[in-house]
């Protein structure tokens, strides 16, 4: 009992976590969106996996959404 008590508050905890990450990845991405110097193909692939990740987020489905937003944070830091 001890055990599933355990991984049901970890399991909510860290499903928290991952939704309090989204919007500060979002809000990162439209930071780094406004200085950067993109041709407007590769300004608009990163704003698409932006929008993806905002979408899951929405949906609950925060670890997908980090996911998502991370890669497009990556492809904002080989392009800067």
């Amino acid at each position: 009992m001890r055990f599933l008590a355990a991984l049901l508050f970890t399991v909510f905890f860290a499903g928290t976590a991952l939704a309090g990450q989204c919007p500060s990845l979002v809000s990162q991405i439209d930071q780094q969106l406004q200085s950067a110097q993109l041709d407007s193909e590769t300004k608009a692939d990163i704003k698409a996996l932006r929008d993806k990740g905002e979408s899951l987020h929405q949906q609950g489905k925060h670890a997908e959404s980090v996911e998502v937003l991370k890669k497009a944070i990556s492809k904002l830091d080989g392009m800067s």
